[in-house]
């Protein structure tokens, strides 16, 4: 199916993002939100991410006016529903109102028109059953921010159709995206679910109170784009918990939100977006203080449980392809895959870590799986 149009529904940091590539990729937009200030704010950043790339010379002014010309802000959902080819919700991590709206777009949209959820974790089966064309409703989970990320996973729902997830993974390569098929519908995904359990080892360390984050940071300085609890702290700690809530839930009470990350959240210190977190980014990015790193742990440790997270998407059947895997991790976060990285450093080496990291926190996700302890995954 080609697709012409396209309606972005809700116009916030990912909303206007995504409508911003889709422009960019030369389809007609419709970029909805429930107020005018909302819509506006999103046409603001739009205007103003374009001109940097008019000055930066990108783009000419006159692809600028082009791109804005098939960019139309609307709070009438109808108008920007009913003659579109795909819809992507992009509103905020909320099953009830995901769900509403894709009850509401099911009704508004014509009967070809695919629609996809920009969920960074939530359920497109459970989603899908809002509409009554389960077999149109796809994953299509961009990054953050969605203009520069080149990530996208393209998600089956159980019910979606081949046809459906192919005309997804054509419009995010005609987007300049690199495209990620994920096969069954499953918590977190690729990128996030191989990151979880280091971000629930991060929220262990700070809950122990040694090593200081600081510390910990100073393992990873220089050798990744942004350190561990800088990026946790950049994502927000708001976030944080509500994805190790909704992980906790679905996958294992382990990762249930421990003392020291309810404490920050409540004291509303949630990181970049308040100013202060871990870190105080008022003045914009960190300093971290790299003279006196923990020897308690090693980037190794952030490895092995990245690597072993991944082996049981393969034996789950999120995905059977470990290339996939690698190819997420490098594009959604600019890093190298896990299991380019299980290469050189060994399997038995990353078993050891996973069981150490399991006995010294109590915590059975960090267990080994088979597949890693076989270690005979080949990318």
């Amino acid at each position: 199916m080609e697709v012409k149009k396209i309606a972005v529904i809700g116009a916030g940091a990912m909303g206007n993002g995504i409508a911003q590539v889709g422009i960019m990729a030369g389809y007609k937009v419709a970029m909805h939100d429930v107020e005018q200030r909302f819509v506006d704010r999103g046409l603001g950043t739009i205007k103003e991410s374009l001109a940097k790339f008019v000055g930066k010379g990108k783009i000419t002014q006159e692809q600028n006016d082009d791109m804005l010309a098939r960019l139309t802000p609307t709070i009438d959902l109808k108008a920007a529903s009913q003659d579109a080819d795909l819809i992507i919700e992009a509103v905020f991590e909320d099953m009830a109102v995901k769900k509403k709206i894709f009850g509401d777009i099911d009704g508004l949209a014509p009967a070809h028109a695919i629609l996809a959820s920009n969920t960074s974790s939530m359920s497109i089966t459970e989603i899908a059953t809002a509409t009554k064309r389960p077999d149109k409703v796809v994953g299509m989970h961009f990054f953050n921010p969605a203009v520069l990320m080149k990530l996208v996973e393209v998600i089956y729902a159980q019910k979606s159709s081949d046809a459906a997830i192919q005309t997804t993974v054509e419009v995010a390569k005609q987007m300049q995206k690199v495209p990620v098929i994920v096969r069954k519908d499953s918590p977190g995904f690729i990128y996030n679910r191989v990151n979880a359990p280091a971000s629930l080892l991060l929220q262990l360390i700070l809950d122990k109170g040694s090593p200081t984050p600081e510390q910990f940071d100073a393992v990873f300085k220089g050798f990744v784009p942004m350190t561990p609890f800088e990026l946790q702290d950049y994502v927000g700690w708001d976030i944080i918990i509500h994805t190790q809530e909704y992980y906790s839930k679905t996958l294992s009470k382990d990762y249930t939100p421990r003392k020291a990350l309810v404490d920050l959240v409540k004291a509303g210190t949630l990181g970049k977006k308040t100013g202060k977190g871990i870190y105080d980014w008022s003045a914009g990015r960190p300093t971290i203080d790299t003279s006196n790193p923990t020897t308690e742990f090693d980037a190794t440790h952030m490895v092995a449980l990245q690597v072993n997270e991944a082996t049981k998407l393969l034996e789950e059947g999120v995905t059977d392809s470990p290339a996939d895997i690698d190819l997420a991790i490098a594009n959604g976060g600019g890093g190298i895959g896990p299991f380019t990285l299980a290469k050189g450093i060994g399997y038995p080496v990353l078993v050891q870590k996973c069981n150490e990291l399991a006995d010294k926190f109590g915590v059975e996700v960090f267990r080994p799986t088979k597949t890693m302890q076989e270690g005979k995954i080949e990318v």
